[in-house]
């Protein structure tokens, strides 16, 4: 009895098993990038501002004569908060646009 046959079945059968779970991990891989990228880019904002306040006490108290460093501060704090707003707002809309879709 010849079972060669059902070997390659089976080898099939499990290399297509394999490759459904390679394509679900990675959309599941593909998510949590995504996810982690946005908040990396919150922190990061969160720390830009937080640097930004600082310069500012720095320069109200005097211990900063340099309003150079204060003002590039304030402008990256302002750029990386326009460009989360900018993120939020394309996620809510493509969010709204999937909730009107019709099924």
């Amino acid at each position: 009895m010849d079972i060669s046959a059902l070997t390659s079945i089976q080898n099939d059968y499990l290399n297509s098993l394999t490759q459904s779970n390679a394509r679900t991990e990675t959309k599941r891989n593909s998510f949590d990038s995504i996810l982690e990228s946005a908040m990396k880019m919150i922190t990061e904002t969160n720390e830009l501002q937080q640097k930004a306040n600082n310069e500012e006490i720095r320069f109200a108290l005097g211990e900063s004569e340099n309003l150079h460093d204060l003002l590039t501060a304030q402008t990256k704090a302002l750029t990386a908060v326009q460009y989360i707003t900018a993120v939020k707002n394309k996620a809510l809309e493509a969010y709204k646009e999937i909730m009107n879709m019709q099924i």
